[in-house]
């Protein structure tokens, strides 16, 4: 940092520093020579008895505080450009909305090494390209060294930046370069490196007709739903308006909801716009990375800037669009500290800028259906796949009250699974719970092994043939015992199916098939899900077992068949968006299905057959479904109909976080507000880690009376005594 040069004979003035602190305040110190235009420059200030880095932002001639409890301001960082305006009003707004403390909202949206005290010298980014004599060295590789073969397809793909490596790659790329397989490079790689130029297609008369639509619109900020079936070419039309934006000299921000996402939609971007500067900004990425990609937005040399639910906090000084892709997906709801939700931020963004954001689904969230219905949003629909010979795909439902599932799968699926292997085409099992089942059980007593510490059963892993229990909420892992502790029978089984089972059936059943399992466990590691993805693209796979990792968003051509297993759990959870969601990711994962020329199939094993979920989509009719959700939401005065926030507590034990909430409620109900507040109960997931947890909802059908009402509740929260207890509130909750 740079230290600020204080004016001739100026008197001190009050300069009011954000910090990340819990207290919702700013903090004033003693400064000279500081202007209007350092308001949003990073600060570094004594606080308390260490120093700490804040936000500029307010400069006063005087402060209530006593003049001699006054601190110095310490250095001020004139190398980073401010925090723009714009970006201060915008955390102001997530501040005062989401009940967060303005210090830790502009925290946040620091990246990590601009949150320390000593920035990190910008350097050029030292990379690794692969040599001639690395083509050939890297194709003698034997089969089994699955991870270098993973790494050489990357280095074909372009250079990679030493800080894009695990430990264990740069071990290896040491290796490679003493034998001259890889050379070292000192220019930092593009974020898409396997991109390659790309024309615009023909637009359908659809396409054409919407975009005409959407480039007609005034100027200034519109609410666009984009409601288009799977392949319906939405990426499309937001490549045109994006196209449009860059030509007026302006920015876009193109928002995703995971980083799976990021490589196939950024190569699509890197294509259409080569001469462009496209930069990622998402948690993947390391500080050093974060720090260079968000000072190049700041700095206005990004054109496109392509991220997670993070994103939408990012500078971009020239901001001219936003788009916010699968606009559904809960991924955008960040569920700690500051719970936001980047769609309804990014909304509220491009309000506050006069700017247009255009929301895109194939099963739009019910709120912002809901909202098109109310003439918030402009509705605009693609019925039809781009693709003119690709259709959508058959929906089939297998009863597996008839057609018995053995090792989790019926004879109509297996039977469906061999005819596409034969035919050379590719399937997609889906099940959405990654491991080897989802619990062990004594088949003498029927104990089910619990986590210590969680009130969750252990997950069975298994591991090059070794079983292992794994809690998925607190990370326990342990031998699985020989006994069962209860009656000390042996007979122990694994109760249920993963996707490690399933990979397994599938094996035993077509040992000749070329299977590949993409779950949290597999791809997981940087780099890892790219690398797959290429192999399903190369045709080097045939069968695809698979999470909602797979499900959304990933163009596969050859993918003819996905079979659905275990979707029948949603249909009777108490979370009354659990219908939803199953709606949305069964529409999503049977989109992966006929693409391209050939047709598609979709197989659902269900003991429900005739649910109105499943009936729904049979048709692919989203917006049945819709009505007849939000007609089910009215009548028990649910969301979208009403504002909720949740005030949740957790404890070491569970009488101190029930009797916190208890104390809160009373609170909230002397202040008489009109606001409904429930009584506290446990969470779903009432103990994670030997921390006991339970909530309290708050509801009201005007969402601006119950702002009103949280401020002046949570006021008084936080003078409640509470040893012990963590508390946290939620606004527009969508995980109870």
């Amino acid at each position: 940092m740079q230290i600020a040069a204080p004016a001739e004979a100026a008197s001190p003035g009050i300069a009011r520093v954000a910090l990340d602190v819990p207290q919702d305040r700013l903090f004033d110190y003693l400064a000279t020579g500081l202007v209007e235009d350092d308001i949003g420059r990073r600060v570094e200030v004594p606080f308390g008895r260490r120093r700490q880095i804040g936000v500029l932002i307010e400069l006063a001639a005087a402060s209530a505080l006593p003049a001699e409890s006054l601190k110095p301001l310490g250095a001020v960082d004139r190398r980073t450009p401010p925090l723009p305006a714009e970006l201060l009003a915008l955390a102001r707004f997530a501040a005062d909305y989401y009940q967060h403390p303005l210090g830790a909202v502009l925290a946040s949206l620091l990246p990590p090494a601009l949150r320390r005290a000593a920035a990190p010298r910008t350097q050029a980014v030292e990379a690794y390209a692969l040599t001639e004599a690395g083509e050939l060295g890297i194709g003698e590789l034997p089969a089994r060294a699955v991870a270098r073969i993973a790494l050489a397809r990357r280095l074909r793909a372009g250079p990679l930046a030493r800080t894009a490596l695990s430990e264990g790659e740069r071990r290896c790329l040491r290796e490679w370069l003493a034998r001259g397989w890889v050379e070292a490079v000192a220019s930092a790689p593009a974020p898409f490196p396997g991109a390659t130029q790309a024309e615009s297609p023909t637009l359908t008369e659809e396409q054409a007709a919407v975009l005409a639509e959407l480039e007609a619109a005034p100027p200034g900020y519109s609410a666009t739903l984009l409601h288009g079936v799977t392949g319906s070419g939405k990426t499309e039309l937001y490549l045109r308006r994006v196209a449009s934006v860059l030509a007026q000299g302006g920015q876009a921000l193109v928002l995703v909801p995971e980083i799976h996402l990021t490589p196939q939609l950024g190569e699509r971007f890197a294509a259409r716009f080569p001469d462009r500067r496209l930069v990622a900004l998402h948690s993947g990425l390391n500080d050093g990375e974060r720090r260079a990609a968000w000072l190049q937005a700041l700095q206005g040399r990004a054109d496109v800037l392509l991220g997670t639910r993070l994103a939408v906090f990012a500078p971009l000084p020239r901001l001219g669009l936003i788009v916010v892709d699968e606009e559904h997906d809960s991924a955008y709801k960040q569920m700690e500290g500051m719970r936001y939700s980047a769609r309804d931020v990014a909304v509220w963004r491009a309000k506050a800028r006069g700017v247009p954001v255009l929301l895109g689904s194939a099963t739009p969230a019910l709120e912002s259906w809901r909202n098109a219905e109310a003439g918030r949003y402009r509705l605009l629909s693609l019925a039809r796949r781009a693709n003119a010979k690709a259709e959508l795909p058959a929906v089939r439902l297998i009863d597996s009250r008839a057609d018995r599932p053995k090792q989790g799968l019926t004879s109509g699926l297996l039977t469906a699974l061999g005819a596409c292997l034969q035919r050379g085409e590719q399937s997609l099992v889906f099940i959405n719970r990654r491991g080897y089942a989802p619990t062990l059980l004594c088949n003498g007593c029927g104990h089910v092994f619990p986590c210590p510490r969680c009130t969750a059963h252990l997950v069975l892993h298994r591991e090059r043939g070794n079983y292992r229990l794994v809690c998925h909420h607190c990370g326990l892992t342990a031998r699985p015992p020989e006994a069962c502790p209860e009656c000390g029978g042996l007979d122990l089984r694994a109760a249920g199916h993963g996707t490690q089972r399933v990979e397994e059936t599938i094996a035993e059943h077509f040992p000749e098939a070329r299977i590949l399992r993409i779950d949290r466990d597999t791809a997981g590691r940087k780099g890892a899900f790219a690398a797959m993805r290429e192999r399903v693209e190369a045709r080097e796979v045939d069968i695809l077992v698979g999470t909602q990792i797979v499900a959304k968003g990933h163009d596969f051509p050859h993918l003819t068949l996905v079979g659905v297993l275990g979707a029948d759990h949603a249909l009777i959870s108490p979370d009354f968006r659990a219908s939803e969601r199953l709606f949305a990711q069964l529409m999503q994962v049977a989109g992966r299905a006929g693409r391209a020329e050939r047709a598609g199939e979709v197989l659902i094993q269900t003991a429900y057959p005739r649910h109105p979920l499943y009936q729904s989509l049979l048709r692919h009719d989203y917006a049945g479904f819709a009505a007849a959700t939000l007609k089910e939401r009215r009548g028990a005065d649910a969301p979208p109909f009403v504002s909720q926030a949740l005030l949740r507590a957790e404890a070491g034990a569970e009488e101190a976080a029930m009797g916190f909430l208890l104390a809160a409620r009373e609170a909230g109900l002397r202040l008489d507000m009109g606001v409904t507040l429930f009584d506290p109960v446990p969470a779903l997931m009432a103990r994670v880690a030997n921390r006991y947890r339970a909530q309290l909802l708050a509801q009201c059908g005007a969402r601006a009376r119950l702002q009103d009402f949280l401020k002046a509740w949570l006021a008084g929260v936080r003078e409640l005594p509470g040893k012990g207890v963590r508390w946290s509130v939620d606004v527009d909750p969508v995980d109870y």
